[in-house]
């Protein structure tokens, strides 16, 4: 639409032109010899009243007079003069006129004088108006132009001539692109004709710019412009007012830019991904090549300082020009500086370096020559250096430089250079910090789990534990192989509430006690109960002593508890809140029983129970925590099916299996940690035991020895058969003592070791004692103690068990002299 034509006093108009103003006319003593009727109207005098009289008699008031003598002193002087005097109307009242006075030569030389008379507010207006109008074209700090239809320049004023560097003379009737250059010029000519066609004005509208006398530095200018008319509404052509504004463009671009910086350099903690979030936001706002090189110390996440020329490994790299990227060293590398370069010169003196134009060589100085005559031929022609210090540390250096923009740095780039820096040194040195301390948790953490778990007759197993992701920090999931008396083993996988050191340590804790109650020979369930005390004694020790609160404490821990039996192939478990396991057989079947869920440890005076499976040769048990079947935010059922599903394929090797699991359910960085325990199932061959139940009588003993020797003997056992046959007749000397003449069973396991297990009704404890010289007894668990390489007890529903162990190796020939001088109790 249009824009409405002016109103009339829109438009200034001269006030003394003959049309709207009045006239008079004196002679050369000030009698009034001429009287417009416009006089008449403004000043109420007819002509016949004031024709021939002296105006100043009837036109001025006394007091008046002396201004009226310096106007006509004026006169006399210049020949003319304007100014605004006060006049009396007819009917008394004073009026403002404006007087323009100018002498005129008659005939004969007589000399009067023509006086042009117009209200004074009306010449104080127009005048205003010509100021303004001569204010803006040759005073005003906002450059103009005024162009005709065609765009050709019809004026501009001094602002904008010295804005393109050319006189106002010379661009009159030429064109913008006879003094502007780049791709911006039709966008300007384009909004330009949008306000002569639609009348719609240009308002403040940045638009960037280059002078052909000035190429190689980039202008921005605020550009407002609306169309002229006349009073018909004829398009005249359209004026348009410009405003250099690069450097307020260039601060406000600064800011939003450290805006940025801010948002989004330091969005993790990982060292890696710091670095190149810095050269990510400076290319290609502020340079066009970036480099983050860092001290190799500080890279390693070490406190050490490197000694000055000492390596950096490069960290990250961006660039607009992909060649500069092939050229440059590439992320990871690991490299010397070369001691002509400015970076090697910034490492030394810890100062910030601005070279503004790198004349002759671009000086990207490298080791190998090819390189550096690869970088030559970039032609990088400015350079920043900034040292990336961050608490009294330094971290390494930003190096940024400009080959594809011709602007060089400026030292408003280097002061945001350095606050770029500022503000990436320090999260870099947060996340360099939470590197060493991630590394000290997860080496706490490693040191606290099984290094390597070792061969087992009871199982083959493997495992996998991938630890959280650095975000989430050190979990306490754990897993553990125990080996138990007569050949057993526990299989043990837990999770402790919570991540950080205090998961770590409080693992820690719990693992070192499930050793300590499993070589106790505890029932499952009785483990967990043990378990849960010290879980609850441990949120103890955590209260303050003053009450208050010191953050989210570990108060809880989830544990799943197994033995399993070589020999009967029998798998007794018990569970603390933790998953079940998932039982596969040789053909692929995969189960999850159903075992009694006990509740997390911590929770306290809640019973555990234990379930017991027959699990066949070959049989593969499965144990697991949460973060497993979890890590992908499945539900706990997908999760669970995928597991099944990466679990049933027969024939795998274990550790092709926890592959196959690995690539089905986790991550990369599983946000929590993950503990998997595989258990392959053995059974002892038939001829590795032999079991025997001897009569509570006095012969038990001589029947023990008998049978002891003779099947030692059958299994090539003859150097320990002596050994073995006093340590049985000890044991079974004992059981009949104490156990009441009820029956004694004895057997005897052969497997990585010699094992011998008496077991009896009762429930008494042997107790190894120190026998004085003049006892006649109790020295027998002693030479028991002496002469086994283990030996222990273990509580069953019916009684207990005596078990000792024997390593398959020549008896030590000084057990044999001290058990011969030994005879039997009983």
């Amino acid at each position: 639409m249009d824009a409405p034509a002016p109103g009339p006093s829109e438009v200034p108009e001269d006030p003394f032109a003959l049309r709207n103003s009045a006239s008079a006319v004196l002679d050369d003593h000030g009698r009034v010899v001429g009287w417009s009727e416009r006089a008449q109207e403004r000043l109420g005098y007819p002509p016949d009243e004031v024709l021939g009289r002296m105006a100043a008699e009837f036109l001025f008031e006394s007091h008046d007079l002396e201004a009226v003598r310096d106007a006509v002193a004026a006169c006399e002087r210049d020949r003319s003069w304007s100014g605004v005097l006060p006049v009396l109307h007819r009917s008394g009242r004073r009026v403002e006129l404006g007087f323009r006075a100018r002498a005129v030569i008659r005939a004969g030389s007589a000399r009067e004088w023509f006086l042009v008379v117009a209200p004074a507010e009306e010449v104080l207006q127009w005048e205003t108006d010509r100021s303004v109008l001569d204010g803006l074209f040759r005073r005003s700090p906002i450059g103009l132009s005024v162009h005709a239809p065609d765009l050709s320049i019809l004026r501009i004023n001094r602002a904008l001539a010295r804005f393109t560097q050319l006189p106002a003379a010379e661009i009159r009737s030429r064109r913008i692109g006879d003094f502007l250059i780049g791709p911006d010029l039709k966008i300007i000519e384009t909004r330009l004709r949008r306000v002569l066609e639609t009348g719609a004005p240009l308002i403040f509208t940045e638009q960037r710019c280059r002078l052909r006398s000035d190429p190689d530095h980039e202008r921005v200018v605020s550009v407002s412009a609306f169309r002229m008319e006349d009073p018909s509404g004829g398009i005249l052509g359209v004026t348009q007012l410009v405003e250099d504004v690069t450097d307020r463009y260039r601060a406000r671009r600064r800011l939003a830019l450290l805006n940025r910086a801010s948002a989004r350099i330091g969005t993790t903690l990982d060292l890696g991904q710091t670095t190149r979030e810095l050269a990510d936001v400076a290319v290609p706002e502020l340079a066009d090549a970036v480099s983050v090189d860092l001290l190799e110390s500080v890279a390693r996440g070490d406190d050490t300082a490197e000694e000055e020329g000492g390596p950096v490994r490069r960290m990250a790299v961006q660039s607009v020009m992909a060649e500069a990227l092939q050229v440059m060293y590439a992320a990871g590398e690991v490299f010397h500086f070369d001691p002509r370069t400015p970076q090697a010169r910034c490492l030394a003196e810890q100062q910030p370096i601005l070279e503004p134009e790198l004349r002759s060589n671009p000086r990207w100085y490298f080791q190998d020559a090819e390189r550096t005559r690869r970088a030559v031929d970039l032609h990088a022609h400015s350079l920043i250096v900034v040292p990336l210090t961050a608490r009294g540390l330094l971290l390494g250096l930003l190096s940024l430089w400009r080959a594809d923009r011709p602007e060089p740095f400026e030292e408003d780039d280097l002061t945001l250079a350095e606050e770029f820096a500022a503000r990436a040194a320090l999260c870099i040195d947060n996340a360099r910090r939470y590197t060493q301390q991630h590394q000290a948790a997860l080496t706490l953490q490693r040191s606290l789990l099984p290094q390597e778990l070792p061969e087992y007759s009871a199982v083959e197993v493997a495992h996998l534990y991938l630890p959280a992701d650095p975000a989430t920090g050190v979990g306490g999931d754990w897993f553990d192989v125990i080996p138990l008396s007569g050949a057993r083993v526990a299989l043990v996988v837990g999770d402790v509430v919570g991540h950080g050191l205090h998961a770590a340590a409080t693992m820690g804790r719990l693992r070192t006690a499930v050793h300590t109650l499993a070589s106790l020979d505890y029932a499952p369930d009785e483990v967990l109960s043990h378990l849960d005390d010290l879980v609850n004694r441990l949120a103890d020790e955590q209260e303050p002593a003053d009450g208050r609160s010191r953050g989210p404490q570990i108060v809880g821990a989830t544990c799943l508890y197994a033995v399993y039996d070589p020999i009967s192939r029998r798998c007794t478990l018990a569970r603390a809140g933790h998953l079940p396991p998932a039982v596969v057989t040789s053909d692929g079947t995969v189960s999850l029983p159903d075992l009694p869920e006990g509740p997390p440890l911590g929770l306290g005076g809640l019973p555990f129970e234990c379930a017991e499976l027959e699990l066949a040769e070959g049989s593969l048990l499965a144990l697991y925590t949460d973060g497993l079947v979890e890590a992908r935010g499945l539900d706990l059922d997908e999760g669970l099916s995928r597991l099944r599903e990466a679990l049933s394929r027969p024939g795998r090797s274990l550790g092709e299996t926890c592959t196959a699991v690995q690539g089905a359910l986790l991550p990369e960085h599983p946000p929590d940690d993950v503990a998997l325990l595989l258990a392959r199932t053995r059974v002892l061959a038939p001829e590795q035991v032999a079991s025997w139940e001897l009569p509570g009588e006095p012969t038990a003993a001589a029947r023990a020895r008998h049978l002891t020797e003779t099947t030692l003997t059958g299994w090539g056992l003859e150097e320990l058969a002596f050994t073995a046959e006093l340590v049985v007749s000890e044991l079974v000397t004992n059981a009949y003592r104490y156990g009441g003449g009820t029956p004694v069973t004895l057997r005897l396991i052969r497997d990585r070791s010699l094992i011998c297990e008496i077991s009896d009704s009762s429930s008494t404890a042997p107790h190894l004692r120190r026998a004085r010289t003049t006892d006649e007894g109790g020295r027998g668990l002693f030479l028991v103690a002496q002469l086994t390489e283990r030996w222990g007890t273990r509580y069953t529903r019916d009684g207990k068990t005596v078990w000792t162990e024997f390593p398959l190796a020549a008896a030590v020939p000084g057990h044999f002299a001290a058990a011969a001088n030994h005879v039997p109790d009983g």
